[in-house]
């Protein structure tokens, strides 16, 4: 794929920047700006049920948006294409930052920073350490996903054990490197 519509608008495909349970990411560019337009995809994901995927984004995003936490902006929406175009925040996941023995203490607290947001109002979001990009020491959640508050899936229960060299981490990434 070289280029990718976003309604009418044509972008340059720069690189895949990764694939989740609902999408691919790419990183993408008009020329001037770079951006990140996320394709929806229907792929089966035995632990998670999806309904209406483009809405969710969309009203995943407005819920985030209300809790003030750092996301990057969603700028237009293809509901036909089922595609998502959205601001780019460059920076390291903090998934490379703990394989690289790069973690500082201060990604930890801005994540809690974003809990204490998220829990008031009831919700989880996707703790991964994939979905989170430093950028000038300052923590992005460039996920969308949201879901309802359950213990079991906070950042204390679940999240944290991903965010260093823990033996789920490291599970992880022997079973995804390439």
């Amino acid at each position: 794929m070289n280029t990718i519509k976003v309604n009418n608008r044509e972008f340059n495909v720069i690189k895949l920047l990764g694939k989740g349970k609902g999408g691919y990411s790419y990183l993408v560019t008009d020329g001037r700006r770079e951006y990140v337009v996320k394709q929806i995809h229907h792929e089966p994901c035995e632990y998670y049920q999806f309904g209406d995927k483009i809405q969710s984004e969309i009203n995943d995003y407005k819920k985030l948006e209300a809790a003030e936490i750092n996301i990057p902006k969603m700028l237009d929406v293809d509901k036909e294409n089922e595609r998502i175009l959205k601001e780019y925040v460059d920076g390291d996941t903090i998934y490379d930052i703990v394989l690289k023995d790069e973690m500082k203490k201060q990604y930890v607290e801005q994540v809690k920073d974003m809990c204490s947001k998220l829990y008031a109002l009831h919700m989880n979001i996707d703790y991964f350490p994939t979905n989170f990009i430093v950028n000038d020491d300052k923590l992005w959640y460039i996920d969308f996903e949201c879901n309802d508050y359950m213990e079991e899936w906070n950042f204390e229960n679940w999240g944290i054990k991903y965010w260093s060299k823990t033996p789920e981490l490291l599970k992880y990434y022997n079973e995804h490197k390439e």
